[in-house]
């Protein structure tokens, strides 16, 4: 099964998919581990959010040629990728269903307050989830670029609220 981790910036996604991971014995893809593995150390400053998009592309080509093989095993694949579009989430789902696969998606509904709260936190404790600093003008911007799920998405999805 695909588990599609989904929230905005702060909402917990990578420590709610760290416990989906233990809870199904899954495999965990967190995109902002393989882009501070891979792609962070050849980022120039002028480098934007088309040089970031161009390399998430990239490494999704892979991760979805390895979540192929965890089904063949019959092992969950957590995907903790951003997914903050619907285009995003529905190549994932078109994925799932071309090749016959189980998905779910879970939507962590978090107020921005609380999220803000929790990127400070991170940002100052830099503890298990932190990959990078988040500022105050990358989550405004990430305020505006998320696309909440719609309702037909959420049908038979898991909606988290704390």
């Amino acid at each position: 099964m695909l588990h599609l981790i989904v929230g905005n910036t702060g909402s917990g996604k990578t420590t709610y998919a760290n416990q989906l991971k233990s809870k199904t014995n899954g495999v965990l893809f967190s995109i902002d581990t393989w882009n501070n593995t891979l792609f962070m150390p050849d980022k120039k400053e002028t480098d934007g959010l088309a040089w970031f998009l161009e390399r998430i592309e990239r490494a999704e080509t892979m991760i979805l040629n390895i979540v192929a093989q965890l089904e063949q095993s019959n092992t969950d694949a957590i995907l903790d990728l951003g997914l903050s579009k619907y285009e995003h989430r529905e190549k994932f789902r078109q994925f799932a269903t071309t090749h016959g696969y189980k998905i779910q998606l879970h939507f962590l509904n978090i107020p921005k307050e609380t999220r803000w709260q929790r990127v400070q936190q991170r940002n100052t404790k830099k503890g298990a989830t932190y990959e990078f600093d988040v500022s105050q003008e990358n989550f405004d911007f990430m305020e505006n670029w998320f696309e909440i799920p719609s309702e037909n998405e959420l049908i038979g999805s898991v909606t988290i609220t704390e």
